[in-house]
């Protein structure tokens, strides 16, 4: 029987989770696996004994910045385990975007203003940047919307269900060849502000970006200069840099930008879609088999 420590907080459904895998709950310092459900800033001094440390989240970036993650045992993230949720957000903020449901709402019956800026998927590229888990739930979504995909991701390995599939090297050939752009990159060095003055001048003027990943991805006083001189036509983000935006933040009064509060995967729901990916692990783990979502302290992500 596995030792399970959940921690720094017991979860209902993380509890069940450990229990219907065979696990047994006990204390981080007789646990062979940590699930830590807490931040970098409170992450514990591991016990010998920890052979893996289950993350809650997909992004590591703050345990990588703490220095967290060692080579000393195995280590996972929640990578895909929420991309379902992700993708349904994902498509539902293009859709919004597209078919004008954010100008109706704020200016109500102005069929003049709306009617014009009506768009369809239906025969549209959408380039989904960072095409991991995420993608791959979205891919088939936008297809049967009637999209084309595009998909981009870290080693060019084919994205089933996308029509082509790029490497990131190549990430600058795809701005102009697309009409809506999809961010579910991970926050790394090489991904900050990829969206900046000259991807968003280099995508179409009928263009939608949407950020379901992470807030610094974006140049923010970029895509406010671009959207007030209507080099794109809107932005639907659920994630800003910094979190929560400022009041004040100039994008949040331009009525071509939809302003989601982080919820593409909801906090009050996540150890609910996390426990039935932490069951198959332990699992694996108790089997000796390969981990889902596995990172290393060489990795960003």
């Amino acid at each position: 029987m596995v030792r399970v420590a959940l921690a720094p907080h017991t979860d209902q459904h993380l509890v069940g989770a450990i229990k219907d895998a065979g696990g047994q709950l006990v204390s981080p310092d007789n646990a062979e696996v940590l699930v830590w459900l807490g931040g970098a800033d409170d992450f514990p001094q591991l016990a010998d004994g920890v052979e893996w440390v289950a993350l809650k989240t997909a992004g590591i970036e703050e345990f990588v910045t703490a220095g967290v993650i060692d080579d000393r045992r195995k280590w996972t993230n929640a990578s895909g385990f929420y991309a379902a949720g992700c993708a349904e957000h994902a498509l539902g903020l293009l859709l919004a975007g597209l078919r004008q449901i954010n100008t109706a709402i704020r200016y109500g019956w102005d069929k003049e203003r709306i009617d014009p800026e009506v768009r369809t998927l239906r025969g549209a590229t959408v380039g989904i940047i960072g095409a991991g888990g995420i993608g791959r739930e979205l891919t088939p979504r936008l297809k049967a919307c009637g999209a084309r995909v595009v998909a981009v991701n870290y080693s060019g390995r084919k994205v089933d269900g996308a029509d082509e599939t790029v490497p990131a090297v190549r990430l600058d050939d795809v701005w102009g060849r697309v009409d809506h752009v999809v961010l579910a990159a991970p926050s790394t060095p090489s991904t900050h502000h990829m969206i900046n003055d000259a991807s968003l001048a280099a995508l179409p003027s009928h263009a939608w970006v949407v950020n379901v990943a992470r807030g610094p991805l974006i140049d923010e006083a970029a895509l406010h200069r671009a959207l007030i001189a209507g080099e794109i036509a809107g932005a639907a983000i659920d994630v800003t840099d910094p979190e929560p935006p400022a009041q004040d933040n100039p994008l949040l009064t331009l009525p071509n930008v939809i302003v989601t509060p982080h919820v593409a995967n909801p906090a009050s729901r996540l150890t609910e879609e996390m426990a039935p990916w932490l069951a198959e692990n332990i699992r694996r783990f108790s089997a000796g088999e390969e981990l889902l979502s596995r990172v290393s302290s060489g990795r960003d992500y």
